[in-house]
């Protein structure tokens, strides 16, 4: 090797320390503007709704349910729907995928078939959406014969296909817990259920709910298989319960968007402004508990 050329001083080290820092000025730009990008879409989609929602909003249109009138539609049916949906896809994916998650990184053995059903999660992770629909109208309507057009019914297929996100998620937060923790906890005579439960879950849950977070937002914008399962069907009376007819906003917006009169169209646009908002809400308090509950090591 040339000593010469490995001298800070020469100018043939000098050109590769410019080189170096110039590929890195690059991939800076290249990273704002990507950032830039989104940002423009973001916003192109935010105006161009707000242009063409603000019409469309009205006295009773966040207190009525659908309607043949154009002038007399809301989506509070629709809001209340999404919120009874949310509820149970939140209450049966979040505690299932967390004790899966658990199980399967603190207590399962490595076989075959730990390894198979890691395999299956990292599958399912991945199968469109509309499957799940496919599966709910099988297995929930089919077989058990819940109610058709259901939150229930909604909820649960949802939950299966946020499950798998929240099990990957929180694998990797578990993971990402130092064994001295583990370590530590076990010196000082701790059994392995108040390692995991005392120590490392409170350590790994902010990790937890930004899967969870993730999941969320991806069941509060799903349509295909909440109309597998019947819940486009024309709902003029708010739910009262997870048994009672409903309909969702994302699915209240389908329909909406293919109605013929053109006075829904302002109609369609408001709607998406509200679920734009209830999405931000939704995200912004699961961002508000995993804020609270993050803890340093």
């Amino acid at each position: 090797m040339n000593k010469a050329a490995s001298r800070w001083s020469s100018e043939t080290m000098n050109k590769r320390v410019a080189r170096r820092y110039a590929a890195e000025r690059r991939f800076k730009a290249l990273g704002l503007a990507a950032v830039l990008i989104s940002l423009a879409f973001l916003v192109f989609l935010l105006v161009t709704m707000t242009v063409r929602g603000v019409g469309g909003f009205s006295a009773n249109f966040l207190t009525a349910s659908d309607a043949t009138d154009p002038t007399a539609v809301g989506v509070w049916g629709a809001l209340k729907g999404s919120f009874l949906t949310i509820v149970v896809t939140m209450g049966l994916a979040f505690p299932v995928g967390v004790l899966t998650a658990v199980y399967l990184e603190e207590f399962a053995k490595r076989n075959r078939f730990n390894d198979f059903v890691e395999v299956s999660i990292n599958n399912l992770a991945a199968v469109p959406s509309i499957i799940f629909g496919l599966l709910g109208l099988a297995v929930f309507l089919n077989f058990m014969h819940l109610p058709r057009s259901a939150a229930l019914v909604g909820g649960l297929t949802l939950a299966l296909m946020t499950m798998p996100v929240i099990v990957i998620a929180g694998r990797n937060a578990i993971k990402a817990v130092p064994p001295s923790i583990r370590d530590a906890a076990l010196g000082v005579g701790a059994s392995k259920m108040q390692v995991v439960f005392h120590h490392v879950l409170p350590l790994a849950l902010p990790g937890i709910l930004t899967g969870t977070i993730i999941g969320m937002a991806r069941a509060l914008g799903e349509t295909a298989p909440l109309l597998m399962i019947g819940m486009r069907a024309f709902i003029a009376t708010p739910p009262q319960g997870f048994t009672d007819p409903a309909t969702v906003l994302p699915v209240q917006i389908f329909l909406w968007s293919d109605e013929v009169d053109r006075a829904f169209v302002e109609k369609t646009s408001a709607a998406i402004i509200v679920l734009m908002l209830f999405m931000l809400l939704m995200n912004g308090l699961a961002i508000y508990l995993r804020n609270r509950f993050e803890r340093r090591w």
